[in-house]
């Protein structure tokens, strides 16, 4: 695995950073700038989001949906990773999300985001799990099943309640290895990181030389599968400017998670120049080597209108068109891999953000336990399972909860990519304002300049309209209402409870005040300066 040489100076400006932040280096700094990078990328995973929902790229405008709609998705991504990466250069600490609108905005631009954040990484780690459990169930799942008396086999899990016990199964070993260091994490995203590369390489070419035909004009070609021509993915819809925008779907799910580099900070190794890499290299190629894997597979699809009629079986359906049966079965076996690894990488992710926002008391229970880091493991493991336990509560109620016709799960699907993105653009807009102002007077070392820096936010904000306008288009309608009840219910609480409780990460006298409780905290996990 990738290592990085860390000098003792390198150490001590690691530090003297987190201290001028008020914050004690409690978890282990551990993490080479490579490892940083992975446990976005593997976040990310171009083999989960990619291919568990493959047909929103084409049951909208066809083949052009891989061809174009993945690079526009991407570079509308992109501009969010551009900017949370200068912001992350200069507050390299767990968390960065919720302390970048913190300081740079203000007590309730923080709170808001960890909320929302908190949210988006609950849910979509739970997404992530539910889509792993339907790959299983689609690719191994006969392996583990029951035959009926007529011969038929019952592939495992298949109903609700096997769905939701699959995932408590993988989410609670996803946990395990998360309580015993942040060492086990990284060695397990470094595999991934070479695995999607190799895997994805071996797909690719697999699609390519088995393909019946390559016909590249499909890249570029726009054809309309809305309605029962797309497998019912997309309703009926005669604009093709709309099923467009509903076909960076894809990308836009698929290309997020990266924020992981920023709540790793603290367990990172030189993190003002590592995290921003990480957050940008992630994105890169994630994006770069996902656009050749959907294009090969769009280009390995044997007959186009018949395929887009299959709907979200597509990929699978073609895979058992194209591919010989061993091959099939090897690609999805480490496919199945980096899916594990992507909820693993999650799991951290959200700990490390729920550990970020309890230490400042952010949670209105159980802060202090939240916020305690093992001294043997030196990982915040009580939230690390209060993460699990809330994943596995949620995917409990969103595949046993149905409105009309949708499940749960759909909608709040669609509502975490608006917290998430919503999480991402609060610190962005606060960031805009304080660039150059007492806030934050000087970027850090990692900068693209004011001028770049700031073009990127206001490309990103505009990209935040176009992500909520195709979250809530039609079948998704009731996720604005989803959206704007947690927004009202956020404010109630703010103005009723929290505006008076919550004091938000320490500042001015309060940073000098805590130097003794430093050196305690430091000491106690066996911290060295």
């Amino acid at each position: 695995m990738a290592s990085d040489n860390y000098t003792d100076h390198e150490k001590h400006e690691d530090m003297k950073v987190l201290h001028g932040m008020g914050y004690a280096q409690e978890l282990s700094r551990s993490m080479s700038k490579f490892s940083n990078f992975a446990i976005s990328f593997s976040i990310i995973c171009i083999l989960s989001g990619g291919i568990n929902s493959f047909a929103q790229a084409i049951s909208s405008v066809g083949g052009a949906g891989a061809g174009i709609g993945w690079i526009v998705g991407c570079l509308l991504s992109g501009m969010f990773a551009l900017a949370m990466a200068q912001i992350a250069s200069a507050f390299p600490t767990a968390g960065g999300l919720y302390h970048w609108a913190s300081i740079l905005g203000n007590r309730f631009w923080g709170w808001l985001t960890a909320w929302l954040n908190l949210l988006g990484l609950i849910t979509v780690l739970g997404a992530i799990n539910i889509g792993t459990a339907y790959f299983f169930q689609g690719t191994f799942g006969a392996l583990f099943g029951t035959t009926g008396a007529d011969g038929a086999i019952t592939p495992w899990p298949s109903s609700d309640m096997e769905i939701v016990v699959f995932v408590a199964i993988i989410t609670i070993v996803q946990a395990v290895f998360n309580h015993i260091g942040i060492k086990a994490t990284t060695f397990l995203t470094d595999v991934s990181g070479y695995l999607i590369f190799a895997t994805t390489a071996v797909l690719v070419l697999a699609c390519l030389y088995f393909a019946p035909a390559l016909d590249l004009s499909r890249l570029w070609t726009f054809t309309n599968f809305s309605g029962d021509a797309g497998g019912g993915v997309f309703p009926q819809s005669d604009s093709m400017g709309y099923l467009f925008l509903l076909c960076l779907l894809l990308p836009v799910y698929t290309i997020t998670g990266y924020d992981a580099s920023a709540h790793t900070s603290e367990e990172t190794k030189n993190a003002a120049v590592s995290v921003p890499k990480g957050i940008v290299n992630a994105v890169f190629w994630s994006s770069l080597v996902g656009w050749i894997m959907i294009c090969s597979i769009t280009l390995a699809i044997p007959d186009l209108p018949t395929a887009a009629g299959q709907g979200f079986m597509m990929f699978f359906n073609t895979m058992d068109a194209v591919l010989p049966a061993s091959l099939k079965l090897v690609i999805y076996f480490f496919i199945l891999i980096a899916q594990l690894i992507c909820g693993l990488a999650t799991v951290t992710s959200a700990s490390r953000m729920l550990f970020a926002f309890s230490r400042d008391n952010g949670m209105p229970v159980g802060s202090k336990a939240l916020a305690t880091v093992s001294a043997k493991f030196r990982t915040p493991v009580t939230a690390i399972w209060t993460a699990t336990v809330l994943c596995i509560l949620y995917v409990l109620l969103a595949m046993s909860i149905k409105v009309g016709e949708t499940s749960i799960y759909v909608i709040v699907v669609n509502s975490t990519l608006i917290f998430l993105f919503l999480s991402f653009t609060v610190p962005l807009v606060a960031g805009f304002f304080a660039y150059g102002t007492a806030k934050w007077p000087n970027p850090g070392p990692w900068s693209m300049g004011e001028g770049v820096y700031k073009l990127v936010t206001v490309l990103a904000v505009v990209g935040m309209g176009v992500i909520l306008f195709i979250a809530v288009a039609p079948p998704n309608e009731r996720v604005l209402y989803v959206v704007l009840g947690f927004l009202a219910l956020a404010m109630v609480l703010w103005f009723a409870v929290e505006n008076r409780r919550f004091e938000g990460p320490p500042t001015g006298e309060k940073i000098a005040a805590r130097k003794a409780a430093i050196a305690a905290a430091e000491a106690a996990v066996g911290e060295k300066a």
